[in-house]
């Protein structure tokens, strides 16, 4: 008789083994949860002007702005103050590896021939935010994949 009731509990022991086991070896690898970080404030209300007319020297969404005028503007919102032009901001903050990268960092390119000459704000996902030119006309978000900001790429820097 103890036999017979022995025999239940080892069946549902072995049972419970395999199902360990064999649980651990079949159970579907869940793909990593992509970590989405907030966007910084001063990304937001950059975004926000987007369409504010490009006007050289000017650094106001009412009477347009230039590249540096832009994030200058944009961080003076948050409460930072940068100098006024695109290399004066370069030689006063500190490099930040491109791979370091994150949302509200500089990126800087030479698109005059001169070191420093123009400045965007990163937005994430190799985007950034800018007042590229008269040309173009107004604020808008270009790609730093793009084959024209790739060859004038000069570096990053962190406010």
């Amino acid at each position: 008789m103890l036999i017979k009731r022995a025999m239940p509990w080892a069946r549902l022991l072995l049972f419970l083994a395999i199902a360990l086991l064999s649980g651990c070896a079949s159970t579907p690898e869940t793909p990593p949860v992509a970590v989405v970080r907030p966007r910084l404030p001063v990304v937001n209300y950059a975004l926000s002007l987007q369409g504010v007319r490009y006007r050289y020297g000017k650094e106001t969404p009412q009477e347009g702005f230039d590249c540096s005028g832009f994030v200058r503007h944009v961080y003076r919102h948050q409460g930072v103050a940068l100098p006024r032009t695109a290399k004066a901001m370069a030689l006063s903050l500190p490099p930040v590896p491109k791979q370091a990268m994150v949302s509200g960092d500089l990126v800087f390119f030479n698109t005059t021939g001169k070191p420093f000459s123009h400045v965007g704000i990163y937005v994430n996902n190799d985007k950034f935010i800018h007042a590229p030119s008269q040309r173009t006309g107004h604020v808008l978000v270009s790609s730093l994949k793009n084959q024209y900001w790739q060859k004038r790429f000069m570096g990053v820097r962190r406010p």
